[in-house]
């Protein structure tokens, strides 16, 4: 909320797509969340700015590979730093930015190709 309230301009678009989509008179409801592409991608650009943990859940690489010039063999225990992925100028443009039409066309961002 307090991204969209730095920009009044993205907090009204969201709430025209909730007047538009849900009215004035009856609560949101999680049903309406597949409904709401924008307020969904507010959701996502804040969490991307601000995750609400410091490092992804541990995953185990199943095949040995190369990230960032960097070997991980099969069977390597794999953290990735939520921040880092998230304010990565070489991912994202403009990082620090508050921007959820970023998320309304979503690409495939391939992390094995990064210099991270």
């Amino acid at each position: 909320m307090a991204k969209m309230l730095n920009q009044p301009d993205i907090l009204w678009k969201a709430i025209d797509e909730l007047d538009r989509v849900i009215g004035p008179h009856r609560l949101v409801e999680e049903s309406d969340f597949p409904n709401l592409p924008y307020l969904r991608a507010c959701a996502r650009e804040a969490l991307r700015l601000h995750p609400i943990a410091p490092f992804n859940v541990p995953h185990v690489s199943s095949i040995d590979t190369t990230v960032a010039g960097f070997f991980i063999p099969k069977g390597s225990q794999v953290l990735l730093r939520c921040v880092g992925l998230g304010r990565n100028p070489k991912i994202w443009e403009d990082s620090m930015r508050f921007n959820p039409d970023r998320h309304l066309n979503e690409k495939n961002v391939d992390l094995a190709d990064l210099e991270l």
